[in-house]
């Protein structure tokens, strides 16, 4: 399965970070070590909601629309 996932910062409420994952679990782990630079400034991270797919190309295209203007728009009003 690939992942699409929202973290969600419990240092800075206001940030939040949106990612693709084939391993949902160890890249959390990841965030919260400080392991990607976008954000270890902000760790640690909660788990705010993901979504699998079974296929990688639509995974990667819903993650590239939540990044959006209307993908943030449809985030916060439905997810």
């Amino acid at each position: 399965m690939f992942y699409v996932y929202i973290l969600k910062s419990l240092s800075s409420s206001e940030q939040v970070y949106v990612g693709f994952s084939k391993n949902l679990k160890q890249r959390i782990e990841d965030h919260n070590s400080g392991k990607s630079l976008h954000t270890k400034k902000f760790k640690p991270w909660k788990l705010e909601t993901y979504l699998a797919f079974d296929e990688e190309s639509r995974a990667r295209d819903f993650e590239k629309y939540l990044k959006t203007a209307s993908g943030i728009a449809f985030r916060r009003k439905r997810l």
